[in-house]
C-alpha cells in the first residue's frame, strides 16, 4: 500500500509538516539540570487533593531547579467536560498560589489548550500513517463491543489486536470506498509486541519499573480527531519541551504505550515521577480519598473551612518528604521554598491523610502570622462566608486587630486557631454583639466550688480596684489583694500548706474574673483581655452576669 497516498486521504486538510513544530517550538535556553513540568488537568469536575499534591510538587521541582511550570488543560474528552470546570480548576489553584510560567494566555510554547492543538495532533497522526506506522479503523462502537463480548466469553486477552484488529489490514481501495460511503473512523498505531514482553523504565520516585509491554493497536486520534491522552501527551510535552512528567500512579500501565508512540514519532522519552495516591483509613483498612465519599478529597473543602494555603502547603510537604519536620524544626521561620523537595524521597505507598497532622500544622503556621495579616486573611474569608463576622471586624478594625494580637506576636505565639472558621466561636466573647448570655450554663463554672456572694463580691472588688493604666504585675497583685477578703488565700505556699483553711487561691480569683467577663475558664492573657474590653464594657458584663446567676 502507497502510505503517503493513504496519508492524503485520510488528512484531506493541508497539514503542515511535524519537522515545521519541531522547528517552530525550539529547545528552551534553560541550565541543563532545570526541569521543565506540567499540570495537566481535565476540566472534567472540581479539583482534587491527589491533583493540588501532584500539582505542588511538581511546582516545586520546577521552580527549585531554575525551571519552567505549565499549565495546559486538556479538554480533548468533550463528552466528560463540566461547565465551568476549567475556572474551577484554575481558581482552587489559585486559591493555593499556585503559580505557572506558562497557561493560557501567557507563553511561547502554546495553544495551552488540547482543543485549540487539533492540527498539531493531526499532522504527527498524518506522519505516522505516511510512515505506515498506524492506520484508519473504521469499527463500530457495537463491533468492538462485540468483540470484547467474545474475548471475556473465550477468556482471551482483551483488546484491539490479531485478527480482532479488523481495519490493520484494509486495502488502499477498501479505506478509500469506507471514506466515500461517509464511513467514520478513527487512527490507530501499529503496535507489533507481545503481552509477554517486557520493558523497563527508570520512574524518578520509584526508580526502576518492569511492566508487560503494550499489545493493542491504540487509538491515537479518535473519530473526531481529537487525540487520548496517550498521543496528546507524547506530542504536546515534547513540542513544550517538558523533561519531567509529575502525575498520579495510575498512569503506570500507560507508561509501555507511550513508550511506543515515542519511538514510533522517534522522539527521545520524557522521564517519568509516578506520585503516590492520598489515602485514609476506612475502618481498619486503607482506601483512596475519593470525590463520591469524602468532602476533604475536593479542594474548595479548605478554602470554605479557611485554611490558609501555606497550611496546606506545609501540610502537603509532610507528605511528600519525610524530612521535612525536622527540616521545620531546624528552620522554624524559614519560607517553605527553602525546602528542597526530593522525588527520590518521596513514599511509593501512599500517605494517609491526617486531618490531627493537618490542624497542627495550620495552627503552627498562623501562629507566626501578624495580627495585621490574620486580620486580612481572615477579613477575605470571612466576605465570602461568614459576612456577620466581616461586618464585625470591619465595623470594629482596630479593636480587632488588637484582639487578634494578644499572645500573638512574641517568642511563643498562642496556637488557638486552626483555620479562619475558628476565630469568631474562639473570639465571640470580645464583641458584645455575640455575647448575649440569657442562661447559667454561659458561664463554665463549677457551682460546688464557687457560690454567688464570693463571685459578687469578687467582681466587686475587682471593678472598684481596675485601673486601665496599671501594668500587668500591679493588676496581678490587685487580684491576689483580692483573695483574702472573701476567704482566699494570697499565698500559694500557705494555701497548699493548709488548703482547709481557704475557700482557694487567688488563681480561683482570676478563674471567677475570667468566667464572669468571658463565660469560659480558658482564654488568652486576661490582663490583654480586660485591657481591650475597658472599665466599662466590664461593669455591663458583670451586671449581666450576677442578674441571670442571682
Amino acid at each position: 500500500m502507497n502510505s503517503k497516498k493513504l496519508a492524503n486521504i485520510l488528512f484531506s486538510t493541508e497539514l503542515k509538516s511535524v519537522e515545521y513544530y519541531q522547528n517552530l517550538y525550539k529547545p528552551r535556553q534553560l541550565k541543563d539540570a532545570s526541569i521543565v513540568t506540567r499540570f495537566a488537568p481535565s476540566p472534567t469536575g472540581f479539583l482534587h487533593f491527589g491533583g493540588l499534591f501532584t500539582s505542588f510538587v511538581a511546582n516545586r521541582v520546577a521552580k527549585q531547579s531554575d525551571g519552567k511550570y505549565i499549565l495546559r488543560i486538556e479538554d480533548t474528552d468533550k463528552k466528560r467536560e463540566v461547565e465551568g470546570g476549567v475556572d474551577h480548576i484554575v481558581q482552587g489553584l489559585k486559591d493555593f498560589d499556585i503559580k505557572f510560567d506558562e497557561k493560557v494566555g501567557q507563553g511561547d510554547y502554546g495553544p495551552y489548550r488540547q482543543s485549540e492543538r487539533k492540527e498539531i495532533y493531526m499532522s504527527f497522526a498524518k506522519h505516522l500513517v505516511e510512515q505506515g506506522k498506524a492506520y484508519p479503523c473504521f469499527c463500530s462502537t457495537d463491533q468492538l463491543l462485540k468483540d470484547r463480548q467474545n474475548q471475556e466469553k473465550q477468556k482471551t486477552l482483551l483488546g484491539y489486536y490479531g485478527h480482532y484488529a479488523r481495519c490493520r489490514n484494509l486495502s488502499y481501495e477498501e479505506i478509500e470506498q469506507k471514506i466515500n460511503e461517509g464511513e467514520k473512523y478513527a487512527i490507530r498505531l501499529k503496535v507489533d509486541s507481545t503481552p509477554d514482553k517486557k520493558v523497563t523504565v527508570k520512574d524518578a520516585i520509584r526508580g526502576e519499573l518492569k511492566l508487560s509491554d503494550n499489545y493493542i493497536d491504540v487509538v491515537i486520534l479518535k473519530s473526531d480527531f481529537l487525540p487520548p491522552y496517550n498521543f496528546a501527551h507524547v506530542v504536546d510535552d515534547t513540542l513544550m519541551r517538558v523533561n519531567l512528567v509529575v502525575r498520579g500512579d495510575e498512569y503506570i500501565p500507560s507508561i509501555a504505550e507511550h513508550l511506543q508512540i515515542f519511538k514510533a514519532l522517534e522522539l527521545r522519552p520524557i522521564k517519568y515521577a509516578h506520585v503516590a495516591p492520598i489515602q485514609k483509613m476506612d475502618g481498619e483498612s486503607k482506601r483512596k480519598i475519593s470525590k463520591r465519599k469524602d468532602p476533604e478529597a475536593a479542594v474548595s473543602f479548605y478554602y470554605k473551612a479557611g485554611y490558609p494555603s501555606l497550611s496546606v502547603m506545609e501540610y502537603i510537604l509532610t507528605i511528600a518528604n519525610s524530612n521535612f519536620e525536622d527540616w521545620r524544626m531546624a528552620n522554624k521561620n524559614a519560607p517553605i521554598t527553602d525546602f528542597k523537595v526530593d522525588l527520590k524521597k518521596m513514599g511509593v505507598s501512599g500517605a494517609l491523610f491526617d486531618f490531627a497532622k493537618l490542624n497542627d500544622v495550620s495552627k503552627n503556621v498562623i501562629s507566626k502570622f501578624t495580627a495585621q495579616k490574620v486580620y486580612e486573611d481572615c477579613l477575605k474569608w470571612s466576605k465570602k462566608y461568614d459576612k456577620e463576622l466581616a461586618n464585625l471586624l470591619e465595623e470594629y478594625k482596630e479593636f480587632s486587630i488588637s484582639m487578634l494580637n494578644i499572645e500573638r506576636e512574641q517568642k511563643r505565639p498562642r496556637q488557638d486557631i486552626e483555620k479562619w472558621a475558628d476565630v469568631k466561636p474562639l473570639h465571640s466573647y470580645f464583641y458584645d454583639k455575640l455575647l448575649n448570655p440569657t442562661k447559667k450554663q454561659h458561664y463554665e463554672f463549677d457551682y460546688e466550688n464557687f457560690n454567688y456572694e464570693d463571685i459578687k463580691a469578687i467582681m466587686g472588688a475587682y471593678l472598684n480596684s481596675y485601673n486601665k493604666e496599671d501594668d500587668k504585675q500591679t493588676w496581678f497583685s490587685k487580684i491576689k489583694q483580692i483573695a483574702p477578703l472573701v476567704g482566699y488565700a494570697d499565698d500559694m505556699k500557705a494555701y497548699k500548706a493548709n488548703p482547709s483553711e481557704y475557700k482557694g487561691h487567688y488563681g480561683n480569683v482570676s478563674t471567677i474574673i475570667r468566667i464572669i467577663l468571658t463565660g469560659r475558664t480558658k482564654t488568652p492573657d486576661l490582663y490583654e483581655i480586660c485591657k481591650l474590653l475597658g472599665k466599662e464594657s466590664m461593669r455591663k458584663r458583670v451586671v449581666t452576669a450576677l442578674e441571670i446567676l442571682g
